[in-house]
C-alpha cells in the first residue's frame, strides 16, 4: 500500500479502524482480496508472490508501505511483499518478528512495516531509527516516515479524526480519494522528476497512462472480534471495476 490511515485502539466499539490505497503500475498482474490457502485473508501480487496487506482470523494482521528513495536502489532485493505473508502466516509475536526483520533490512528497497495482533502494534522500517511498538492513536503513513508532515497523510488522519461513533466501510473507502495535488514548494524531493513529485502528492494518484492508484481498501475491527474488509479496484479516473468484500470473525491470537 502507498496511503494508509489508521485508528488503533482509539475510536468507540472499533480496535482497528483502517483505509488504505495501494499504487502500483498498472501493468503488474493482481490477484483480488480473497482467502489463501494459510487461512489469510489478502490480496496478492502476482509477480512476486507477496502481499501488501493481510488479515488472519487467528488474530494475526500487517500492512507495508514502500519508502520512495529512487535514489538508492538496492541490487538483488529481497521481496517487500514477503515481510507481510511471513508474520501472518507465522508464529512469531510482533516485535520479535521484527527484530529478525531488521538484522537484514538492508536486503530490501525501502518499507514501513506494520505488523500486530488483538493486543499489540509494532511498526519497522528500513529508513528509521529502531521497532516502535505504537500507543493507542490515529496515524498515517505514505511513502515517507510513519506520520510524516505530507498533505496527503495529514488529511486522512484529520478526515479519520471526524469519524463517526459508527463508520461504515463505504464512508472510509471516500477518505482516500482525493486527487488535489500539492504546490511545489510543498513537495517532497525523493528522487522522482518534478512531474512525478506533482502527480504523487495526490491520495488517489493517476501518473501518465503507466501508473497510480489501482485499488482502496478500507477495513473495520469491531471489539467483540468480527474483521470486515471491502476492497475496491479501479480503472481510469476512480471507476469503479471490481470490488470483494469479507467478513470473519477472530478465533484466538498466536502470538
Amino acid at each position: 500500500m502507498c496511503l494508509i490511515g489508521f485508528k488503533w485502539q482509539n475510536h468507540p466499539g472499533h480496535p482497528l479502524v483502517l483505509v488504505g490505497n495501494r499504487d502500483e503500475f498498472f501493468d503488474r498482474p493482481t490477484q483480488a482480496l480473497h482467502r489463501w490457502p494459510s487461512g489469510m485473508f489478502a490480496g496478492k501480487d502476482l509477480k512476486a508472490g507477496g502481499t501488501w496487506m493481510g488479515f488472519h482470523p487467528n488474530g494475526r494482521f500487517a500492512y507495508l508501505t514502500n519508502y520512495r528513495d529512487l535514489r538508492r536502489p538496492v541490487q538483488g532485493a529481497l521481496t517487500r511483499g514477503d515481510l507481510v505473508r511471513d508474520f501472518v502466516e507465522g508464529n512469531l509475536k510482533p516485535e520479535a518478528y521484527l527484530k529478525r526483520i531488521a538484522q537484514r533490512q538492508e536486503r530490501y528497497e525501502g518499507f514501513n512495516l506494520l505488523v500486530g495482533t488483538p493486543e499489540e502494534l509494532y511498526y519497522l522500517s528500513n529508513y528509521g531509527d529502531a521497532i516502535s511498538r505504537l500507543a493507542p492513536g490515529t496515524y498515517g503513513l505514505s511513502n515517507g516516515l510513519l506520520n510524516n508532515d505530507w498533505s496527503k497523510v495529514r488529511r486522512i488522519q484529520e478526515d479519520l479524526e471526524a469519524l463517526p461513533e459508527q463508520p461504515y466501510l463505504e464512508d472510509l473507502l471516500q477518505l482516500a480519494g482525493g486527487q488535489n495535488v500539492d504546490p511545489d514548494h510543498l513537495l517532497p524531493d525523493t528522487g522522482a522528476s518534478l512531474h512525478q513529485e506533482r502527480q504523487l502528492s495526490a491520495q488517489f494518484i493517476r501518473l501518465d497512462d503507466y501508473y497510480g492508484t489501482v485499488s482502496t481498501t478500507a477495513v473495520l475491527w469491531r471489539e467483540d472480534g468480527q474483521v470486515e474488509l471491502l476492497e475496491r479496484a479501479y480503472l481510469g479516473q476512480q471507476t469503479r471495476i471490481q470490488e470483494a468484500h469479507v467478513r470473519f470473525q477472530i478465533k484466538k491470537s498466536r502470538a
